[in-house]
């Protein structure tokens, strides 16, 4: 599999890499953990060297399988890049932004437990967590990286501007942030990334399972399936984005590619689009669809023919709102 160097770090990794979401359960319909286990293990016989998780996904569960998966695979530690984040603190009312430096320090530890490992490749503030300024959680992720305890500091679904502030302090070397074929509201941030040499990770490249293709105009989603939440799976626009997806899978048929394939190798061949692509997936049979992704190539005609057929069915690719994924500030609660 191709690999990159994840901006000015010294870390490389497989530019397809396993983002572990949905196996923590949470708004996914739960957990299979043997499942998530083996899904873990197959992406990693498959070549897949970097794996994204967070103790947010089901409040440590994901990074706990993550663990135990690494600990039974052949493959050895030092091959693999592990990227978790901190950041995201739970009270009885949910989720809450919390980067403050004490809190750091004990999250660091927690994951470095759950994943059953002495340092974290690439270690990322989940989300900017506006109560708390950017140069005391800057400098405390500085420090980790001058202690050795982790290889890489990432932020994820931070704005420009935060990370002109950000690099004041400390530098990035990874940012990661919503992109899709579908959605593209954050695609100026992946320019600002490229032209200041930080690799970018793209999270929801496959539209929370939109771009597989198994949805139908007449899907319902029910209370606590995170996309009964999500306005692209809502009103007029969801069977606007059917057609187009439809139409998406033809045009991947006609290049024997399958449409978890093409949605990857549009992220990677966009011009605008990420150094490394999450993908999702909770049973093993999942990473299958990935397969031979890394080999196929899209021509500048190709993703024109794309915008064609995306642009005939949606009006405004870029329309879009990362506050709808985002949990509140600590003020907000």
């Amino acid at each position: 599999m191709e690999k990159r160097t994840l901006g000015k770090s010294n870390v490389e990794a497989t530019r397809i890499a396993l983002g572990t979401w949905a196996i923590g359960g949470s708004g996914w319909g739960g957990t299979d953990e043997e499942a998530s286990i083996q899904t873990v293990k197959e992406a990693i016989d498959r070549g897949v060297t970097m794996i994204d998780t967070a103790p947010a996904y089901g409040e440590g569960l994901s990074e706990e399988l993550v663990g135990k998966a690494i600990q039974t695979s052949p493959v050895d530690r030092k091959d693999l890049v592990l990227a978790t984040k901190a950041g995201i603190n739970f009270s009885d009312d949910g989720a809450f932004r919390d980067s403050r430096p004490e809190r750091l320090e004990k999250e660091l530890n927690d994951s470095l437990n759950r994943l059953q490992t002495d340092y974290i490749d690439v270690y990322q503030i989940h989300w900017p967590d506006t109560d708390e300024s950017i140069e005391a959680t800057a400098k405390k992720m500085k420090e980790f990286f001058d202690e050795g305890k982790i290889r890489a500091i990432g932020v994820s679904n931070f704005s420009p501007e935060q990370m002109d502030e950000w690099q004041k302090y400390a530098p990035i070397h990874t940012s990661q942030m919503h992109l899709n074929m579908l959605q593209r509201y954050l695609i100026d941030w992946f320019d600002y990334c490229h032209k200041h040499d930080i690799a970018t990770l793209s999270w929801g490249s496959l539209a929370h399972g939109m771009l597989t293709g198994k949805y139908t105009k007449d899907a319902t989603f029910p209370d606590g399936d995170l996309r009964s939440n999500i306005e692209l799976f809502q009103g007029d626009r969801f069977p606007a984005f059917i057609d187009a997806v439809e139409e998406l899978q033809e045009f991947a048929d006609k290049r024997d590619l399958n449409l978890i394939q093409l949605a990857v190798r549009w992220l990677m061949d966009h011009e605008s689009g990420t150094d490394f692509v999450l993908w999702g997936a909770r049973k093993p049979s999942q990473v299958e669809g990935v397969k031979g992704a890394d080999e196929a190539n899209l021509s500048s005609d190709d993703l024109k023919e794309i915008d064609d057929i995306l642009y005939k069915h949606v009006d405004d690719l870029n329309n879009g709102d990362l506050n709808e994924y985002g949990p509140p500030l600590r003020s907000e609660k």
